[in-house]
This record gives C-alpha cells, sequence and structure tokens, in this order.
C-alpha cells in the first residue's frame, strides 16, 4: 500500500499556512524535528522549490520510509538519526522548525512496535528500537511506588496506585511482557463503574510510552533549544497530542514572548524585551472536517511563535 492512503498529516495546511512567511527567501532551512513518514515536509518542499530540509528522527523505521518519499528531492534533504531534543546542534540559523509530538503512525500501526493496548504484541513502546528499556523492563522492574508516580504524573491515571499493586502481584506470577498481558490485568483491577468511562489501558500505557522514550524530559530541553536556534523572523510550529507536552510548550513560548524586565522598571531596555511573539492565540485545534476524516487529529493542539529580536544567543554559527 501507498504510504500516503495510511499516513494523512495532521492540520498540513494550517502548519504550511503559519510556516511560509519564514520560509520565502532562497536558501531557507526548515527543520521538521519529528520526521516521522515525512508528510508534512513532503508537502513543503513540493510547495517550496527553493527550500532545504533538516529532518529529524530517532526512529530508523521511520527515517528509511521517510528516505524513500523524499528521495526525489535529492540534495535539498539531509536526514539525522537522533533525538529531538538535540536539536541545538543541528537547527542553528533555521528559517523555521516543524515539532509534531506524540507517537507517529508508523508506531500506532505497526503492531510490534507494542503501543497500541488494543493490538496484542511484545512490550517495547521504544520510539527508537536500538536503544533504552523497554515498557516490559519497566514493568519488571520498577517499584510499587515509582510505577504509581509515572501513572499518576505521565497518564493522570486515578486508579494509579490500584493498578501498580496489580501489576506487581501479576509479575509474581508471570512476566509482563505482551500487550495483552497488561491489558488483561489493568481490566481485572478496575470497577465495573470505572471501564464504563473508557477502556482501562489509555492511561496506563500513554504513561509507558512517556516512560520509555523520556518525552516530557526531552521536550523540555527540546524547545528552549529550538526557540535559541531560529534566525530573526524565524518561526517555529509545534503539535501537541495530550495536556502534559501542550502545557510544557506554553510555558516555553509564553516565557520567550514577555518581557525580562524587573518589576517596576519605568522604561523597558532593549535587552529586556520579548524575544518572540505567539502567532495563535491560544492553542488551536483542528477544523470539525478534519477531525471526522482523520481521527489522530482530533486531540491536537497547535502552538506558533516568531522570533522579532535577535540576540548573541542566537547569531547563527
Amino acid at each position: 500500500m501507498d504510504i500516503r492512503e495510511i499516513h494523512t498529516p495532521v492540520m498540513l495546511e494550517r502548519c504550511i499556512e503559519l510556516l511560509a512567511p519564514a520560509l520565502q527567501h532562497d536558501g531557507a532551512v526548515l527543520v521538521d524535528a519529528t520526521l516521522g513518514m515525512g508528510g508534512h515536509s513532503e508537502a513543503i518542499l513540493e510547495r517550496m522549490p527553493h527550500i532545504r530540509l533538516v529532518g529529524l528522527d530517532r526512529d530508523t523505521d521511520a527515517l528509511r520510509i521517510a528516505g524513500e518519499r523524499l528521495a526525489r528531492f535529492d540534495d535539498r534533504v539531509t536526514l539525522v538519526h537522533t533525538v529531538y531534543d538535540a536539536i541545538g546542534a543541528h537547527a542553528k540559523g533555521a528559517s523555521g522548525i516543524l515539532f509534531d509530538l506524540g507517537v507517529s503512525s508508523l508506531q500506532l500501526d505497526e503492531a510490534d512496535r507494542g503501543f497500541a493496548y488494543a493490538k496484542d504484541a511484545p512490550l517495547d513502546m521504544r520510539m527508537d528500537q536500538s536503544a533504552g528499556i523497554t515498557a516490559a523492563d519497566v514493568l519488571a522492574t520498577y517499584g510499587e511506588g515509582k510505577l504509581r508516580g509515572i501513572f499518576e504524573r505521565y497518564g493522570e491515571e486515578k486508579l494509579a496506585a490500584r493498578y501498580a499493586r496489580a501489576i506487581l502481584a501479576a509479575r509474581e506470577q508471570a512476566p509482563l511482557e505482551r500487550s495483552q498481558d497488561l491489558v488483561d490485568v489493568l481490566v481485572a483491577a478496575t470497577p465495573a463503574a470505572a471501564q464504563r468511562a473508557g477502556h482501562p489501558a489509555k492511561r496506563v500505557f500513554q504513561a509507558l510510552r512517556i516512560e520509555v522514550n523520556a518525552e516530557l524530559s526531552v521536550l523540555a530541553r527540546a524547545i528552549p533549544e529550538a526557540l535559541d536556534a531560529l534566525t530573526l523572523h524565524g518561526r517555529v510550529v509545534v503539535m501537541s497530542y495530550q495536556s502534559l507536552e501542550d502545557r510544557l510548550v506554553k510555558q516555553a513560548f509564553a516565557k520567550a514572548a514577555s518581557s525580562t524586565a524587573p518589576a517596576g522598571l519605568p522604561v523597558e531596555l532593549d535587552e529586556h524585551a520579548p524575544r518572540f511573539r505567539l502567532i495563535t492565540k491560544g492553542a488551536e485545534q483542528a477544523g470539525e472536517s478534519e477531525r471526522a476524516a482523520n481521527p489522530r487529529a482530533i486531540p491536537v493542539r497547535l502552538r506558533a511563535a516568531e522570533r522579532i529580536r535577535d540576540d548573541q544567543r542566537s547569531q547563527v554559527a
């Protein structure tokens, strides 16, 4: 099947609209910090034949697929296998930066990756399958308190303590190595009334994925690095799919778009002026028609900002 038939880029037209003003000049560089299967990047390269792309991804399968998809753009494309908190080393002087956060279509659709609770598979959940611990490792080695903590923090799960106890009891009998093993434990530990509110595994699987891939700590490092890397009038667009991600992005953007002048200073000096302006008013959502056609667009929250002041930290190397 053609990859374009199974991968629909979320909020594609809005992303292009927001990035376009920063990419008008010859030699403009777009950094796709979460390349995935390259859907957003392909569309932008098609419409803007004068730009170059640097695509980052930690998933070697995604890089292979994106490489094949973008091969026709030849030397306009550079792909890098890296976690996106290394963006500072690859985006200095970029005109535009795009983040499409969370788990990709490829990772969700390939059952053997273990991201989806509805598909039985090994509990891996690593975005980069060449490194790091798996979800099965977490379930086998973390203590009750630590499991409860990640379920509460990363999954905002009200039954975190109950689930942590159930997992410890279950692993005494047999290791939890497959997604169905974990689903069975969670369902058995969930009161009937709570099951009617949604699948018991949804938040726990999210929490495990975030823990395995250190997603929030990576994001907390990456956004400031991306902002510093942008050239004057460069723009960054970030799409988040859950509240914890969006909160980090919102806070980082708000800080960059705020004055650093001490309280009570009668006149704001140039060095205290905001470095960025917010382009979007709050977080934008996909339109009704897109949400109906592409369910993965339902939770998206999009924010964008533009550099309006240069400083020594942002000089192009």
